[in-house]
């Protein structure tokens, strides 16, 4: 491989809460030539974050990636709030389908995914995408703690928000933003480059009981895993939406770092409602209208929302990268 070639790899952190779909879209970047993964940071959210460290380690080893170091991320809300939403009746109370894997003999590195997140953005300014597939408390924190963070990050690709739709959570929010509006509200107002994938679109993406059996008949190790937690997922559908396929939010999402032509986008300030029955409501402000009056609004960065997606071809490709091996 030329050097080119090689400098052209995209460095990219998934901040991550696994998770059945985080399964697939961390296996998809470790499939992507397009992605060098420089590391893990793990949230609450599927399960709590000590699981969801587990879960990364293991997922790796599973790979055959430990090399990649895994950060572990904060165990509370921005605000400190302890009583977390998880979602294990999604994903099971392994988040990885019930299927009582081994421990991994891997442990997180020594630091927090904040400082984590924040190193990296040091050591390469304006080369590192960070993809978000859980609540955005590690990326508040980062803030918080470095101020230049938000300049010095390349891009942060969010799995969250309902954008002109309903949520997922209840009919106003969607469980990423959900989990710490809080944290969201800080980061989609923070000044970064910010890619924000809503549901909205990762409904429309759909990977069907035809995908499912071709899982199933693979060789692929990654196919071979994935074809065993798939099922409690493909269970859930079904309960919650009458739908015999599954949503691919986290996998779509990551997508998104691969080939952002996969989706139009349009511009606007995005904030977030951090209480009362609303909370967790992903507001987007895409209108021209100056309004008269001085408020929260005014003078806030704007970020890019994803509006189409071309549903078929980030299908094809997720499976294409899932159903081969290294």
């Amino acid at each position: 491989m030329s050097m080119a070639a090689v400098t052209k790899k995209k460095k990219v952190i998934i901040d991550t809460d696994p998770g059945i779909d985080d399964a697939m879209a961390i296996f998809a970047a470790l499939r992507s030539p397009e992605l060098e993964v420089v590391g893990l940071t793990t949230i609450f959210g599927n399960v709590y974050t000590a699981l969801a460290t587990r879960n990364a380690l293991h997922l790796l080893e599973t790979a055959g990636r430990t090399d990649i170091p895994v950060a572990e991320g904060s165990h509370v809300t921005i605000k400190k709030a302890t009583k977390l939403r998880i979602a294990s009746f999604v994903h099971g109370s392994d988040g990885l389908g019930n299927q009582n894997f081994p421990p991994p003999a891997g442990k997180a590195v020594d630091q927090s995914a904040a400082a984590f997140l924040v190193e990296q953005a040091n050591l390469y300014p304006g080369q590192v995408t960070v993809v978000a597939l859980g609540p955005l408390t590690n990326l508040a924190l980062a803030v918080e703690l470095d101020p230049s963070f938000p300049k010095k990050i390349g891009q942060i690709i969010i799995l969250g928000g309902a954008y002109s739709v309903n949520g997922n959570v209840n009919p106003a929010a969607e469980a990423n933003v959900f989990g710490d509006p809080d944290a969201a509200d800080i980061v989609f107002t923070c000044g970064a480059d910010i890619l924000a994938i809503g549901i909205n679109i990762t409904h429309q993406v759909i990977l069907s009981d035809v995908d499912r059996k071709k899982l199933e008949q693979s060789d692929s190790k990654y196919a071979r895993y994935l074809s065993k937690i798939l099922g409690l997922y493909y269970d859930y559908h079904m309960d919650a939406y009458s739908t015999t396929g599954v949503y691919l939010h986290d996998p779509t999402t990551l997508l998104a770092a691969v080939d952002p032509s996969l989706m139009t986008y349009t511009e606007g300030v995005v904030r977030v409602q951090t209480d009362g029955i609303t909370k967790g409501l992903t507001v987007f402000d895409n209108t021209k209208k100056t309004y008269g009056e001085i408020t929260e609004w005014c003078g806030k960065p704007t970020v890019k929302v994803a509006v189409t997606v071309d549903a078929p071809a980030v299908v094809e490709l997720i499976m294409q990268r899932l159903l081969t091996d290294d």
